[in-house]
């Protein structure tokens, strides 16, 4: 019986003891967003072309003077024919540009826009806003999100992970 009590000893301390590592995680998040407002405006520039063949210039076509709340204005050019009888092409055009305005910038107030300044191509994104936007973690995982008001968006997540090596 002691062999037997020894032996079963020895072999008991001799054993290397089961070494697994285990690891667990757990992550939540919650993120909540609400979207600015912004704009764009792109001035549209006056310009004008004049092309042809065979004609001659008589007085050239010019542009106004550029003053806030008036159209910048056009006077056309007078031409003639150089060779009578022969073939002739001739083309003005003229596109008037945005008005020089008094309103350059703007502020935003509660997610609105109040006043633009007034151009060719604008572009503007309301805000959103955030009316009842919330979200809560709990420590048992469990997760509520309210829904806010438009441009708002909520997205909540948990991760659990069990690593066992």
């Amino acid at each position: 019986m002691r062999r037997f009590l020894f032996l079963s000893c020895l072999t008991f301390f001799a054993v290397s003891p089961a070494s697994a590592d285990i690891t667990h995680a757990i992550k939540s998040s919650i993120s909540l967003t609400v979207d600015g407002a912004a704009s764009q405006s792109i001035r549209q520039p006056s310009s004008f072309s004049v092309s042809g063949s065979n004609v001659t210039l008589g007085t050239a076509p010019k542009l106004g003077t550029l003053t806030s709340g008036t159209a910048l204005g056009y006077t056309p050019g007078v031409y003639s024919i150089t060779t009578a009888g022969d073939s002739f092409s001739y083309s003005e055009s003229y596109i008037e540009g945005d008005d020089a305005p008094s309103l350059l910038s703007t502020t935003v107030t509660g997610g609105v826009v109040p006043a633009l300044p007034t151009f060719s191509n604008q572009t503007v994104t309301s805000g959103g806003i955030a009316g009842t936007l919330a979200g809560t973690l709990a420590t048992d995982g469990a997760m509520t999100i309210t829904a806010g008001g438009a441009g708002t968006a909520a997205v909540a997540q948990v991760i659990q992970e069990l690593s066992i090596r």
